[in-house]
């Protein structure tokens, strides 16, 4: 179905593998359409619990493909009509999503990693906020993210200085979730995601709606959607499954639903 990437569902896990490595996976506007369209097709398939973003070869990716650009390209429109798209589309996924970072995330590919709700980083990943070293400032929602995860200070001196990332300093900045060695990459990748697949989806779903609330509610404004959204995980199956699970001292099989 797709030229730039490859989708693969296994297991309740959908994996989204941005497949251009001689390019170290660079966007280009194809591949934004498809990793946009292959984000919504794991937001209806209900058999999908987790999405995970990967890259084949050595990168994860470098960022927009500087052989497409037009020195006439309006760059705004460009985000508007493909990078915003592709970002809102994962952003609005109520299903956890996990990069795993195998190699260099530059640029768009360091925004689509800090996008994601978890970052599991290969010990030879690196990261760098690249635009600045072509006159550009970090786009595809990349200064929304990073300043969420590691404050105004630390946003700007990376997103300024532009300097390489290693994973270790990634995870001392707050911006990897685990780092992992090459010789248990797969192993370890496959067992978070696999554990996330098994979690109440519904509930992660509303976890993560409720956290995009709770910067711009006010507090009386956020109980009432507390509560809503309790009501609803409150009729899921899953929630009926835990209780009793509970009550007979057993590990409960949630089903997503």
């Amino acid at each position: 179905m797709y030229e730039t990437i490859q989708y693969l569902v296994v297991d309740g896990v959908a994996t989204i593998e941005l497949s251009r490595p001689d390019k170290l996976n660079a966007f280009n506007r194809t591949m934004i359409a498809e990793i946009t369209a292959a984000v919504k097709e794991a937001g209806k398939d209900n058999n999908v619990r987790c999405l995970m973003f990967t890259g084949a070869g050595r990168g994860f990716s470098s960022g927009q493909d500087l052989a497409d650009v037009d020195e006439n390209m309006d760059h705004g429109q460009v985000l508007r009509e493909q990078y915003g798209p592709m970002m809102k589309s994962i952003m609005n996924l109520e299903k956890p999503v996990v990069a795993a970072v195998n190699g260099v995330a530059a640029g768009a590919g360091f925004s689509l990693a800090l996008a994601c709700d978890f970052r599991l980083a290969s010990e030879k990943s690196s990261y760098i906020n690249a635009f600045i070293n072509i006159g550009l400032i970090p786009d595809s929602g990349n200064l929304y993210f990073l300043q969420n995860l590691v404050g105004y200070a630390k946003a700007v001196e990376i997103s300024v200085l532009g300097e390489k990332i290693s994973a270790e300093k990634a995870k001392e900045l707050g911006l990897v979730t685990k780092v992992i060695g090459t010789e248990n990459w797969e192993e370890e990748v496959s067992q978070f995601t696999g554990y996330l697949a098994k979690l109440p989806t519904k509930a992660i779903g509303l976890i993560k709606r409720n956290l995009k609330h709770a910067d711009t509610l006010s507090f009386e404004e956020f109980l009432e959607v507390e509560a809503q959204g309790q009501r609803i995980a409150g009729l899921t199956k899953d929630h009926q499954e835990g209780v009793q699970a509970f009550i007979e001292k057993r590990k409960p099989v949630f089903m997503g639903n």
